[in-house]
């Protein structure tokens, strides 16, 4: 499997997740005392089901629309599945020291352009996706902690079982994704690898551009400072 393909199984798995039949995260959800709230609110496991709860509904009661036009998922990604991405924080380890080296304006727009190269690249693959290609276990978390990992599988069409872990962060509104990795490859690193050479060469202004533009990570990660695919 390539590493663009299991970048896409990332995406793919957090659609496929079968709903779970809770409510979805935190929506108008009651005051509560401190102690309530942190025993009911949602653990990561709990996360990693019900964000993909809305979006499979509406992908099966709409299925034929998306399968003709497939862009439209996009607007469900942006719905039901990003906002349970840290996106700022798994930009910025994607960056890794050109983080620390860009200036505010750059970050923002580095983080806005990621969020969308996300949408687009991944989105329109959705429309094919279906709940039971994938498993997912419980996670124990350890009172206090803000870390966790959350083990998954999901099943390819030709039988063979894929394992995906992924690393969640609890942030102030709850646990989010900051990386997935699949089959011992992380997408935090492979969009890393992809960007950091180019970012060295060409400059950072020159890499967001391109990324606003539509290119994709790989494709950028195949070019030299001049423009042309490197061998």
């Amino acid at each position: 499997m390539s590493i663009a393909s299991r970048r896409l199984g990332a995406i793919l798995l957090t659609a496929a997740v079968a709903a779970s039949g809770a409510p979805l995260l935190y929506a108008q959800a009651p005051a509560a005392p401190a102690a309530a709230a942190s025993q009911s609110a949602p653990g990561p496991s709990d996360v990693v089901k019900t964000a993909a709860e809305g979006m499979l509904h509406d992908l099966d009661a709409n299925r034929a629309e998306y399968k003709k036009d497939p862009a439209k998922v996009s607007a469900l990604v942006d719905k039901y599945l990003l906002p349970n991405f840290d996106i700022e924080t798994s930009a910025r380890a994607v960056l890794g020291l050109h983080w620390r080296k860009a200036t505010e304006e750059q970050r923002k727009r580095f983080v806005d352009a990621f969020y969308h190269s996300l949408l687009a690249n991944y989105g329109a693959a959705l429309s094919e996706f279906t709940s039971d290609k994938l498993k997912i276990y419980p996670t124990n978390v350890e009172a206090g902690a803000d870390r966790a990992t959350v083990r998954t599988e999901v099943k390819r069409d030709n039988g063979d079982r894929i394992a995906v872990n992924y690393s969640m962060r609890k942030t102030p509104t709850g646990w989010k994704a900051v990386d997935v990795n699949i089959d011992g490859i992380s997408y935090v690193k492979s969009y890393h690898d992809d960007f950091d050479a180019q970012i060295d060469q060409q400059g950072m202004d020159a890499v967001i551009t391109r990324l606003e533009k539509g290119e994709k990570p790989g494709e950028i990660s195949k070019t030299t400072a001049g423009g042309k695919a490197s061998s």
